[in-house]
């Protein structure tokens, strides 16, 4: 049994890693400036106690609005001697258009620093639905999305992922990006009973999410986006990473609708 701490372990992606290294017999230790192991990215005072004994690290950063790498490159520095062999960040899909934005920097301090790491990439969560930024607001799902598609993933799949690259000590210096089983569209044919789809341009969004005080802190690359399309891509997923093959992967539970259940009648 190997104890891993998470960063950003009371999140959507942290919460669901521990069930998954729990159920493995590992011991999850979810860290965050409210959890019973406490630590804050602007309070060096916490990293120590966080990191002892830690086997692996996974890494949730503080947000993209500013460049946090070189916090990062002193706790990988910290987290070395404290016995910690291998680090996992979860950075977003995107990354190469933004290289000097605070997710790319990140992943550079990664690959500078002293331990053998692995960097996970995945696409637009299907959670995003129902836990972020595209949760219905007075009925409707307020989105700058036009008619782009997306391969929406569960973050069951990236917990599954990133468990098992974990315990494996495997993907060493690696870069996988993650993704759904096929790209959806936002219509909403496709949502389900999530709730109607009102396009709008991105200010447009983002202030009305202000005003009903659901803004998201980013945590992809911010900025301009991608040519349209080129985000839609289907890629490797949890089964390519931890051999159960494409069929076991999970789909998206939110984002596919009627869609979802057309394919789960045929597994």
């Amino acid at each position: 049994m190997s104890t891993f701490l998470i960063l950003g372990g009371t999140g959507k992606v942290g919460r669901r890693l521990a069930i998954s290294l729990s159920a493995a017999g590992h011991e999850p230790r979810p860290a965050s400036r409210q959890a019973a192991v406490r630590f804050d990215w602007a309070d060096h005072s916490t990293w120590a106690a966080a990191l002892a004994g830690a086997d692996g690290l996974f890494i949730v950063g503080p947000g993209s609005a500013t460049d946090w790498s070189p916090s990062l490159a002193g706790l990988l520095a910290a987290a070395g001697p404290a016995g910690v062999k291998h680090a996992v960040l979860l950075s977003a899909r995107g990354v190469e258009f933004l290289p000097d934005g605070a997710v790319a920097l990140a992943e550079q301090a990664l690959r500078h620093g002293p331990l053998p790491w692995t960097i996970l990439r995945p696409a637009h969560f299907s959670q995003n639905f129902t836990e972020a930024m595209f949760a219905p607001s007075d009925g409707l799902i307020l989105a700058p999305v036009g008619t782009g598609r997306e391969p929406f993933i569960d973050v069951r799949d990236i917990a599954d992922v990133a468990a098992a690259v974990l315990a494996s000590g495997g993907y060493d210096g690696a870069t996988v990006d993650l993704s759904g089983p096929e790209a959806v569209s936002f219509a909403p044919s496709g949502l389900g009973n999530a709730g109607g789809l009102h396009r709008v341009a991105d200010g447009d969004a983002r202030r009305h999410q202000a005003r009903r005080g659901r803004l998201p802190q980013r945590r992809g690359p911010a900025g301009p986006g991608p040519p349209a399309g080129r985000l839609s891509r289907v890629g490797p997923a949890r089964g390519t990473v931890i051999g159960l093959g494409a069929g076991r992967q999970r789909r998206p539970r939110v984002a596919c609708g009627r869609e979802r259940d057309r394919l789960a009648a045929r597994r």
